[in-house]
């Protein structure tokens, strides 16, 4: 099959590997149909997630045809259009028990924290991911999802991470009617989670990133005030006063460590991979949200260290909830929302790639050229 390659830091490709196997009798290989590639796949592109090998494939996001399953797979069958959550996990487990799918503990050696995520380095279990013709998908009776048949396949693709972590941050925030919501971050995920916000209830909805035309989207896809954060000589104190000097309810942290690595590692190339990255979006989360408030964060921290201003968010009282999304738990609410005409997920696609071009796709995404939003990633493109 042909699938994207991990080469190094900036450097990927496309070349022919083997069809995964069956592994265990749980598992289900699927033929991609439509992948994607996600801000947090800068991270491994960059070099800056600690184990990504050589020769890894990268995707989290992807939908696809089942090919094959396992002996004991039941609740799929070859032909099936699945759509598949970027979390792999048991289902079983004391933390599956409780819906924390993210956080399974049967599936990543590694796990500390996190549960298995496709094609995110071996921290995170060393699974290949979507970004290729063909994927092994374990535990294919839990994860795996049959697309309703009137879902766009775009849609469904977008569902696999991008809008259910969005919506889950809005979630995380605990927005009650009428509260004033900030999102540090207009990429796909700070745009659904700003849309996500007025179906909770917000009052008001405002929208932080320093790139114009992801501004424009805010405005025009979630219907958010917006702010361009480089023409201000300090965020805060801006967030502050068009908030009566209170301060927001609720603030989203919808951009984590930055993609491009921080300061400490372009001046020394330290060989560290810091991916507690700079903190810079949940420091300004800790002191524009309003004493009392809530801070939601669904960015890509990483585990080392981070210098946050925990005191400050001690002595303000706030609220700090985070945790990578359990997808499929979003889903049924998602799905209405979707199937009433709420939300059209696709609209911030901005390119579809053939697979062949995928170094080019990761290249336009990563410079944020082409006024590029969300690129999908077509594996049987002619």
């Amino acid at each position: 099959m042909r699938a994207m390659v991990y080469r190094g830091p900036y450097r990927v490709r496309v070349e022919e590997k083997d069809i995964p196997p069956i592994e265990h009798p749980n598992d289900a290989i699927v033929r991609v149909t439509m992948a994607a590639i996600c801000g947090s796949d800068l991270h491994l592109y960059h070099g800056m997630m600690p184990d990504t090998r050589v020769g890894m494939t990268f995707g989290h996001e992807f939908i696809g045809v089942v090919e094959q399953v396992g002996s004991s797979v039941q609740n799929l069958k070859v032909g099936d259009r699945v759509m598949v959550p970027f979390n792999i996990y048991c289902g079983s487990c004391f933390f599956c028990a409780r819906g924390l799918y993210s956080n399974c503990h049967n599936v990543n050696p590694n796990a500390t924290a996190v549960g298995g995520i496709y094609g995110y380095s071996h921290t995170c279990g060393g699974y290949d991911g979507g970004q290729s013709e063909y994927v092994r998908v374990p535990f294919a009776d839990v994860g795996p999802s049959l697309i309703p048949d009137w879902m766009d396949d775009e849609d469904a693709l977008l569902c696999t991470d991008a809008l259910s972590t969005g919506y889950f941050g809005a979630q995380l925030a605990d927005i009650v009617e009428g509260d004033v919501v900030v999102v540090l971050g207009a990429g796909p995920v700070g745009l659904y989670a700003a849309k996500s916000a007025w179906f909770m209830g917000a009052g008001r909805v405002i929208v932080i990133d320093h790139l114009d035309y992801r501004l424009e989207k805010a405005r025009t896809f979630a219907h958010a005030e917006t702010y361009n954060f480089t023409e201000y000589d300090d965020i805060v104190v801006h967030l502050k006063k068009i908030t009566d000097y209170i301060g927001a309810d609720r603030v989203i942290d919808a951009v984590g460590a930055e993609a491009d690595g921080n300061f400490l590692q372009h001046v020394t190339s330290t060989k560290l991979k810091l991916q507690g990255g700079s903190p810079i979006a949940l420091n300004w989360a800790i002191d524009g949200v309003r004493k009392g408030g809530t801070i939601s964060v669904m960015g890509a921290y990483g585990p080392l260290f981070s210098a946050v201003k925990f005191g400050d968010a001690m002595n303000k009282g706030l609220t700090l909830r985070m945790n990578q999304a359990p997808v499929k738990r979003q889903w049924p609410r998602l799905f209405e929302h979707i199937r009433n005409g709420y939300l059209k997920p696709n609209d911030i696609v901005t390119h579809r790639i053939p697979l062949e071009h995928i170094a080019e796709g990761y290249h336009i995404f990563s410079a944020k050229l082409d006024g590029c939003i969300k690129p999908i990633i077509l594996p049987n493109a002619s």
